[in-house]
């Protein structure tokens, strides 16, 4: 296979999968506390995340990503079951993204479209579809908008909010938050106001998926580990100023989850005479959005072809087309996105839909991590000679002191995750939990009734050729 992968390719594939738009509001809606936050969950999960995939993509370079380091550690099953989830959790995840995009192209049009449902769906299949078919046409095909969507939809107009910021404070205009010590740490007395966490979790999610494309890599065990920094810095330093610059001129009451960027820009053009550039940060944002969809419509679908490739899977799931693309993986994809969406008409708002798939989201990739921690000791036990280009430092107790803490978070993020943040409506709230519950339990006992019926299917076809070829 040619290697196509630089440590620059890397890095945008890293910025365009982890570093969203969509989460800026997200953290927005803590005011100035989202640097507290924003530092917990760096320093708890996005940090132990990078430190553990670095050390298991140089020691285990092959294509599949999280499905091969567990099923490494702990079998096939448990491999499929984690695959399973990223894959999964990232079908419910989509609708989330695909509407940021509808919400972004709707106020270029009429503003009031974001809470048209017809709209909204109408907009988020045909984008999906869209970029379904960049992904068949291959890796080459993928890297070229990831390259492009990072710089243009990413970084670009992260860099120009987070510039618009910081001049606004310079000019001496109102803002809407206050910065100082005592409102850099937010109130804990209420476990409400910790349910976003889950969201901003979920917003650091990623840095292991790159890992998948290992084999294109012309240097996995030189280039991941260099690459996991620089995206690190990159992420995390554009994640936390361009949410301030957000929630400096948007007051908590009317931030909009899924507009909420939009809605920022919206008062600096006015403010500072820019109103002629809002269609054109409209496409940026867009072409952003896009290339964060394309890069997990491939990673995880390559897990689950890996998956199949070892027999989890019917074998029609693992065949590729002439570009190397896991065809059936991404139609069948597309196929359940599209029927998934019918969730958004299931509760009152927009809002409260986006919020509900983002917390089954946020609460399934969890579960992924653990299993990503846990296997990580495992590895380090089981096989202690695997050559690992990078190892995390302080030898074994540095590692258990890693995945302890990436644990720790994880399971209390969970925990708190079925609980319906105080900052926005959920409508019914039985409804809202049934979702949850829900949708976790079934994303949890899928993989296992799929495993067990591929091996009845398999073992029964097998039997049936010994009886034919024994006649």
């Amino acid at each position: 296979m040619k290697k196509q992968l630089s440590i620059f390719t890397l890095v945008m594939i890293n910025v365009i999968a982890i570093d969203s738009l969509r989460t800026l509001p997200m953290g927005a809606e803590y005011g100035f506390s989202l640097v507290f936050y924003y530092l917990l969950a760096a320093l708890t999960f996005f940090l132990p995340t990078a430190l553990v995939a670095a050390e298991l993509a140089t020691g285990w370079p092959e294509t599949g990503g999280v499905y091969v380091w567990v099923r490494e550690a702990f079998g096939k099953k448990i491999g499929f079951f984690t695959i399973w989830l990223q894959w999964f959790y990232n079908v419910c995840w989509y609708p989330t993204i695909m509407s940021f995009i509808a919400a972004t192209l709707a106020y270029c049009i009429d503003p009031n479209l974001v809470n048209d449902k017809v709209y909204m769906l109408t907009v988020i299949i045909a984008f999906f579809w869209a970029s379904t078919l960049i992904n068949l046409l291959g890796m080459q095909a993928s890297n070229i908008l990831s390259t492009i969507s990072a710089i243009a939809g990413t970084l670009l107009p992260m860099t120009f909010i987070i510039i618009l910021g910081a001049v606004w404070i310079v000019m001496g205009k109102p803002i809407q938050i206050e910065i100082s010590w005592k409102s850099f740490f937010p109130d804990l007395s209420n476990i409400d106001n910790l349910v976003l966490l889950t969201g901003l979790m979920y917003g650091f999610a990623g840095i292991e998926m790159s890992a998948a494309h290992a084999r294109e890599v012309k240097n996995p065990q030189r280039d991941y580990p260099k690459a996991a920094a620089w995206s690190g810095v990159i992420i995390f330093l554009t994640l936390v100023f361009a949410s301030l610059a957000i929630a400096l001129v948007i007051p908590q009451k009317q931030l909009n989850i899924i507009a909420g960027l939009l809605q920022a820009f919206e008062v600096f053009f006015k403010a500072f005479h820019l109103g002629w550039f809002i269609p054109i940060l409209a496409a940026l944002i867009i072409c952003g959005a896009i290339g964060g969809v394309n890069v997990w419509i491939l990673g995880p679908g390559k897990g689950l072809l890996a998956a199949s490739q070892d027999g989890c899977l019917p074998a029609f799931l693992g065949k590729t087309n002439r570009y190397g693309a896991p065809a059936n993986v991404l139609l069948l994809q597309a196929v359940i996105f599209t029927v998934l969406c019918s969730i958004f008409l299931l509760l009152p708002t927009v809002s409260s839909g986006f919020w509900a798939l983002s917390d089954v989201t946020s609460i399934l990739s969890l579960i992924v991590y653990i299993a990503l921690f846990a296997a990580a000791l495992r590895l380090r036990y089981k096989f202690p000679h695997v050559k690992r280009a990078f190892m995390i430092p302080g030898g074994k107790l540095g590692i258990w002191v890693v995945c302890l803490v990436g644990l720790a978070s994880c399971i209390f993020t969970i925990g708190i995750g079925f609980f319906p943040p105080s900052q926005i409506p959920v409508g019914n709230l039985a409804v809202y939990e049934i979702i949850l519950i829900v949708g976790v339990i079934v994303g949890c006992l899928l993989p296992f009734g799929l495993y067990r019926l591929n091996a009845w299917v398999r073992k029964h076809r097998c039997a049936q050729v010994m009886v034919e070829s024994s006649q």
